[in-house]
C-alpha cells in the first residue's frame, strides 16, 4: 500500500515540474526574490505542521504582493513542489507506521476533493468559506487543550481507527481536499481531526502531507492552466520551500509526543484566527463598493 503511494506521488512531482517549468520557461519567469525567502520561512515551519498557507495569506495580503483573487491559486501552485517533497519524505520515515486503510483512503479522498474544488472556487464566497473553518478551527482548538489538560479524553498514540471514525476521516479529508483551492490549508484541520480521534500526531504528517502533495499537484495544473495565478511569486515560494522541508522533517520525526501534542493546539489556534481575520476582511471587501483600482486586483 505504501509503495502504491510512493510511485504515484512520485509520477505526480515529474510531471508537475515539467509543466511548470516549461510555462516558466515560455514565459521568461524570474522568481520574486521575496517570495523565495517567505516560501522558505512558511515551509520550514509547514514541515513541523503549522501549515504554510495561513502564514502566506497573512505575508502577502500586508505586503500587497499578490492581488487578493490570485491568492488562493498562488499559494497552492508555489506550496505545491514543497508538499510533494514533505509527502515523500514522511511516507517514507513513517508511513509504514499508519494503517494503510486509512493512509490510502485518507490520501485519495484528499486529491478527489482536490480535484473537485478547483472549478469551484470562481463561483463561491471565499470568505464564507474562511469562516465556516476559523470556527472549526477554534471549536477544535478548545477540545484539543481540555485533552492536553486531561479534561477529557483525547488519546494521542493510536496507529489506526476504528471502521465508523475512519469513514469520517476519510470523508473530512474529501472536504479538507476541496478548501485547499480556497487557501485554506489542510494540516491544521487535519492535525486537529485525528488527534481529537486519538491518533499519534506523528502519524497525521505522511497522510496531510502526502494528500496535500497529489491534491495539490491535480488542481495546481489545472490552476496554472487557468493562468489566474502570479507565476513570479509562486516559483518563489517552491524554490525557497524545498530545501527547508528537509531539514525540518526529521526535527518532527524526534520531537517529543508531547511537545508535539501543544504544538498542535498552538497551530490550530493560530490557523484559526488568520482564517477568521481573512474572513473579515472578505466580508467588509464585498460591503465596500469597488473603485476602478480595486476592480483591477
Amino acid at each position: 500500500m505504501l509503495i502504491a503511494l510512493l510511485v504515484p506521488l512520485t509520477l505526480a512531482i515529474l510531471v508537475y515540474a515539467v509543466v511548470l517549468l516549461r510555462i516558466v520557461i515560455e514565459r521568461q519567469i524570474r522568481p520574486k526574490g521575496e517570495a523565495v525567502i517567505l516560501g522558505a520561512v512558511t515551509n520550514f515551519f509547514d514541515t513541523l505542521g503549522i501549515g504554510s498557507f495561513a502564514p502566506t495569506m497573512a505575508w502577502l495580503k500586508f505586503r500587497r504582493m499578490v492581488a487578493d483573487r490570485l491568492i488562493p491559486c498562488t499559494m497552492l501552485v508555489g506550496h505545491t513542489p514543497p508538499a510533494m517533497t514533505q509527502g515523500f519524505i514522511f511516507l517514507i520515515l513513517l508511513g509504514v507506521l499508519v494503517d494503510p486503510v486509512l493512509l490510502f483512503g485518507c490520501v485519495i479522498a484528499l486529491l478527489m476533493g482536490g480535484l473537485l474544488g478547483a472549478p469551484l472556487v470562481a463561483k463561491s464566497r471565499v470568505w464564507i468559506v474562511q469562516l465556516v473553518v476559523a470556527i472549526g478551527l477554534f471549536v477544535a482548538a478548545l477540545f484539543y487543550a481540555l485533552s492536553n489538560l486531561d479534561m477529557m479524553p483525547g488519546g494521542g498514540t493510536a496507529t489506526s481507527l476504528p471502521l465508523m471514525l475512519m469513514i469520517v476521516a476519510i470523508v473530512g479529508n474529501f472536504i479538507f481536499g476541496i478548501l485547499l483551492n480556497y487557501g485554506i490549508g489542510n494540516y491544521a484541520p487535519t492535525l486537529a481531526m485525528f488527534s481529537l480521534m486519538g491518533m499519534d500526531p506523528r502519524l497525521c504528517f505522511p497522510i496531510m502531507a502526502a494528500g496535500a502533495g497529489l491534491a495539490g499537484a491535480a488542481a495546481s495544473v489545472r490552476h496554472i492552466n487557468m493562468g489566474q495565478i502570479d507565476l513570479r511569486v509562486a516559483t518563489g515560494l517552491t524554490i525557497g520551500g524545498i530545501p527547508l522541508v528537509f531539514v525540518a522533517a526529521f526535527i518532527v520525526k524526534e520531537m517529543p509526543i508531547e511537545t508535539l501534542r501543544w504544538l498542535v493546539f498552538v497551530v490550530v489556534l493560530y490557523a484559526g484566527a488568520v482564517m477568521m481575520r481573512a474572513a473579515r476582511l472578505g466580508w467588509k471587501a464585498e460591503r465596500v463598493p469597488l473603485t476602478p483600482e480595486a476592480a483591477a486586483n
